[in-house]
């Protein structure tokens, strides 16, 4: 078997992959895309694992954890994803940006009209 051939369909598969990660909106697509990767590396280490000849086919079984976390990686991720689409009614990653705290916004804790909060800290200890 010559490596050329899997090697090459990962490598489109990966950027197949990398391409719906950078390109898409949807956050369930982009899972999608993220295990399209996975899957690439996968039919690498399984490529490899046989052009090698390895006796102890370490190549299958880093196959078996990464298909181990993929699982629980699109569990997690799909359950964020289910709660986000329930809570927000989207799941446009772009629209998920405006729950990130905007450059202007500025900690309470900073607020210019009244004293700073270690003075406030030390002033309530000093009356205790």
């Amino acid at each position: 078997m010559h490596l050329a051939y899997p090697a090459v369909l990962a490598a489109l598969l990966f950027c197949t992959g990398l391409y719906g990660v950078l390109a898409r909106r949807n956050a369930i697509l982009v899972l999608m895309s993220v295990e399209l990767m996975l899957n690439a590396v996968n039919l690498n280490l399984v490529a490899f694992d046989v052009w090698l000849r390895d006796t102890l086919h370490a190549g299958q079984a880093l196959t078996l954890f990464t298909i181990a976390i993929a699982a629980a990686e699109i569990g997690i991720g799909l359950a964020i994803v289910l709660m986000v689409h329930r809570n927000r009614g989207t799941a446009d990653v772009d629209k998920l940006r405006d729950t990130a705290e905007a450059p202007g916004d500025a900690d309470p804790d900073d607020d210019p009209d009244g004293p700073p909060a270690a003075a406030a800290d030390e002033k309530a200890e000093a009356t205790a």
